[in-house]
């Protein structure tokens, strides 16, 4: 019998950690974590193509070729690889010039549904001039 028991606890704390679990990850806030790293993940395979195969031949090719140097990541200087720092600074420089385009544009279009959003009266503005105009209407007319 306390074996049965033991058991059945030992199913019922399973079953209760499973249904937690499966709440943990259904609010709102995990799903756009996941989704949120999932885009960066992907971003950031866009954004070094864009810095290997676009960047560093039209702007930094110049510049290596004056310093002997085929690759960005082969610049160093007494056994100090400063072209891999000056790699991930670009890096650096180009992702977050993405992020402020990105949420400078969602701000505006943000600014935009709010002028809209101020500039469109409410149903309680609307019943309110209604009832205005109604009792002004009223007030006017002779009485009989």
């Amino acid at each position: 019998m306390a074996n049965r028991q033991t058991r059945d606890r030992a199913v019922n704390s399973a079953g209760g950690f499973a249904r937690d679990f499966k709440e943990f990850l259904m609010r709102g806030n995990v799903i756009d974590l996941a989704v949120a790293v999932i885009i960066g993940a992907a971003f950031n395979g866009v954004v070094t193509s864009f810095i290997e195969d676009i960047i560093t031949p039209v702007l930094l090719n110049p510049a290596l070729q004056a310093a002997g140097v085929e690759d960005i990541a082969n610049l160093s200087a007494n056994g100090i690889k400063y072209g891999l720092f000056l790699s991930a600074v670009i890096n650096f420089v180009v992702i977050s010039f993405v992020i402020f385009l990105m949420i400078r544009a969602f701000e505006k279009l943000k600014r935009k549904d709010n002028v809209e959003a101020a500039a469109e009266p409410t149903i309680e503005e609307k019943l309110n001039d209604t009832l205005t105009r109604l009792a002004s209407y009223l007030e006017s007319r002779p009485e009989r």
